[in-house]
Order: C-alpha cells, then sequence, then structure tokens
C-alpha cells in the first residue's frame, strides 16, 4: 500500500482476486500493524523486506502491483533484484522518483511538498484527514475515512516524514525503468499531476502501456474499483501462459 496506509485499502481488490490467484499484501514496515522501526524505512529496504517475505512464502513468477509510494518499493525491487524472476508489473498511479534531480527539475513543487511535511509533522491527525480526502473522491463516508486516518496514525510522524524524504528524494529510480523486462501496466487517474511523468515511464519500459481511469482521484482503485479490477484482470489474463503466479 501507500504512504501511512495499510493492506485493508486492499481489502477490495484482496477479495477479488483470491477467488482466482493468490493475492498476498502485507503491511510494510513502520505502517499499520507492522513493527515501527526509525531504520529503514525507504524504498531500498522495504524492497528488500517484499523480497524477504515472498521467499518463505514460495511465491514463483508473481504479479507486483504498487501504488503510491509502493510504485517506488518496486522501482527500488527491480533494481536490486531485476525482473526476470516477475510475471508482470503493475505501477497505480505514482511516478518512479527521480531524486535529488526532481528538486531542481521542479523547486516550486519541491518546496510545497517541504511545507507538507511540516505541517503532516505538526499536525498529524488533521493533515491525514485532509490527505485521505484528496486522493479518495469516493471514500463511502466518514467512518472510512477515519478508519484511515487511524491506521496512518500508527506511525510516527517523525518516521512518516523521514519515509516521504527517502521516497522522493532519496535515490533517483528511473534507471530501473529501463531494467524493466517483463510486461508493465501503469494505471493513472486522468486528472493525475504526475500523469506526463507516468507516460514518459511507459515510454522507457519496453512491454508497457499506461491506461488512464477518468473520474478518479488518486486512490483510483477505490474510486473505480470495477473499471480498475477489469485492466489488472485483463492484464493478467493476457500474461504468457503459466507466466503468472496462481
Amino acid at each position: 500500500p501507500g504512504w501511512s496506509t495499510g493492506v485493508d485499502i486492499w481489502n477490495h481488490q484482496i477479495d477479488t482476486f483470491a477467488k482466482t490467484h493468490r493475492a498476498i499484501a502485507f503491511d510494510p514496515r513502520s505502517q499499520g500493524e507492522s513493527t515501527k522501526t526509525t531504520r529503514g524505512n525507504t524504498p531500498e529496504t522495504r524492497a528488500q523486506d517484499l523480497h524477504a517475505l515472498l521467499e518463505p512464502l514460495g511465491v514463483r513468477r508473481p504479479v507486483l502491483i504498487g501504488w503510491s509510494q509502493g510504485v517506488q518499493d518496486v522501482a527500488a525491487y527491480v533494481e536490486r533484484y531485476g525482473s526476470n524472476d516477475l510475471a508482470g508489473i503493475v505501477l497505480v498511479d505514482a511516478a518512479v522518483s527521480d531524486g535529488a534531480d526532481g528538486i531542481v527539475a521542479r523547486p516550486q513543487e519541491t518546496a510545497a511538498q517541504f511545507r507538507m511535511f511540516a505541517i503532516y509533522q505538526a499536525h498529524q491527525k488533521e493533515y491525514l484527514d485532509g490527505m485521505m480526502r484528496a486522493i479518495i473522491s469516493k471514500p463511502g463516508g466518514d467512518d472510512a475515512i477515519a478508519r484511515l486516518v487511524e491506521t496512518g496514525m500508527k506511525t510516527p510522524a517523525d518516521i512518516g516524514v523521514a519515509m516521504l524524504i527517502a521516497d522522493m528524494f532519496g535515490v533517483n529510480r528511473t534507471p530501473a525503468l529501463k531494467k524493466i523486462d517483463c510486461p508493465t501496466l501503469i494505471i493513472a487517474s486522468a486528472k493525475s499531476d504526475e500523469l506526463a511523468r507516468q507516460q514518459a515511464a511507459a515510454n522507457q519500459i519496453p512491454h508497457a502501456r499506461l491506461e488512464k481511469i477518468e473520474d478518479a482521484a488518486h486512490a483510483v482503485f477505490l474510486d473505480q474499483p470495477d473499471r480498475f479490477d477489469e485492466l489488472v484482470k485483463s492484464f493478467v489474463a493476457k500474461l504468457p501462459a503459466n507466466n503468472a503466479a496462481n
């Protein structure tokens, strides 16, 4: 899942895909029910965590799906382990970070992000409430937002800020795009601020295509679950025979 969220944000998709495939999701370190730690709150370490999780479970040829912060984790995974053992990749509504280069390329955006960090650190609960209402246009009521905020509050604010800095500015992960040699689907909100960068990523990956979802905010799989599920089902169904893990 993305920053400050837990596996429950994927409940609909887990219920849907578990009927036909082996569906695995977990709370990343320092999020949700996972152990809170001051170390390793980076995409690079989370990629190692993911690899360490899949190995003992005997998972072979998985399709990795990463949303938001998870896009950085998938890029870090490919950088470290390659993609030869993956059946496919789905990147959901986030551009792969260009690290510190992004500060120079987009200074005004960077300044706004650092102001956001300060607000989050000082007013974590209020910030999370506003964020959830911004990234989900169809939240299903205040109770749903409250549950998401409760999960977000399980990550200490100092750790949350460290995560964001590592995600956005720590490492230029764009070289990993050219290392992806498995089928890749990029799903983006049609109104994403990062749409152009996501299209640029699709252009760098040999076997990639980008699909836009209309009438959806950042959490496209919550706002338009049927359309999202349809895209993923179609993508997996077209993978080479016996390529995707069941």
